[in-house]
């Protein structure tokens, strides 16, 4: 079999940029013209969940119940994933890096490392609750539940859990080669952000040109003129665009201060590590409850 570690992991909390991602990487790495759509994205990265893989790995069409069927195959099918192509490839995921049952989620086994993003918690939520076809407080309480899970109907799942852990799980997982990533950042810087990810951490010397290009390309104006043309595949039921705002600091108009107050409540040491420029003005607007 070789050595399968050959798994890079773009990782994320749902709606954090990992479709972004995925898209500024195909784009630079593909030839001009060649890059996918967002409805082709698999031909230039996979994703953990890919029902074939399942299949594959099961000698059959797979149909789990319940997360102990998941494990039984999913080590099998990342290792088919991992040997899916002959070097390092994108793979994304909204899994955490925990055991079940005394298995890795993200084995060891099969992974190179990790492109992990981080999107604060006050615009993830309205976001998030689009995505779950939920109202926003449900949304908050599957965010602070640490026993949240989505999945596909044949019973592939994505073992979320709360938001913080979920970064707590990429950002302290011992011995993972890591580039951590956030949304707010590329958003505000692109070029900055995609040319430390491709130097420092893919060891790539970076073309100005074509960084451009892909940057200009996967604007979110882009995407979302890819998605009212040609719809997306990777749209949850019931979501009526998965491309909606994509813009930093828009929780003020989204977020009541009882929502806002619940959020910092929940997560305020993760806050204090990854978002302390905006600890007062959360604060100032919880107050206003």
């Amino acid at each position: 079999m070789g050595n399968l570690k050959r798994i890079i992991w773009i990782a994320s909390y749902p709606k954090s940029g990992n479709t972004w991602m995925r898209s500024l990487l195909a784009h630079y790495f593909m030839p001009p013209g060649q890059a996918p759509d967002i409805n082709n994205l698999r031909n230039f990265t996979t994703a953990d969940v890919r029902q074939d893989f399942y299949d594959a790995a099961n000698g059959g069409l797979y149909e789990g119940k319940d997360l102990a069927d998941w494990m039984r195959v999913r080590l099998p099918a990342l290792r088919l994933i991992a040997q899916s192509r002959p070097n390092h490839h994108f793979v994304k995921t909204h899994c955490q890096t925990i055991r079940i049952a005394d298995q890795d989620v993200i084995p060891p086994e099969v992974t190179s490392g990790a492109i992990y993003l981080i999107r604060n918690p006050f615009d993830l939520a309205p976001s998030f609750a689009r995505h779950q076809s939920a109202d926003i407080d449900t949304a908050i309480d599957r965010m602070l539940n640490p026993d949240t899970v989505m999945g596909t109907p044949s019973g592939i799942f994505d073992v979320m859990g709360r938001w913080d852990d979920h970064i707590a799980s990429w950002t302290g997982a011992p011995g993972l080669k890591r580039r951590v990533i956030r949304y707010e950042d590329l958003l505000k810087r692109p070029a900055r952000e995609m040319r430390g990810l491709l130097e420092v951490f893919l060891g790539q010397q970076v073309d100005a040109a074509k960084l451009a290009r892909a940057i200009k390309a996967t604007t979110f104006a882009n995407m979302q003129k890819q998605e009212r043309e040609l719809g997306f595949t990777e749209r949850p039921e019931g979501m009526t665009s998965f491309f909606a705002k994509g813009q930093a600091g828009v929780w003020k108009d989204d977020l009541t201060p009882a929502q806002v107050g619940r959020l910092r409540a929940g997560f305020l040491p993760t806050l204090q590590i990854y978002y302390p420029e905006i600890l007062r003005e959360t604060e100032e607007f919880a107050a206003g409850a």
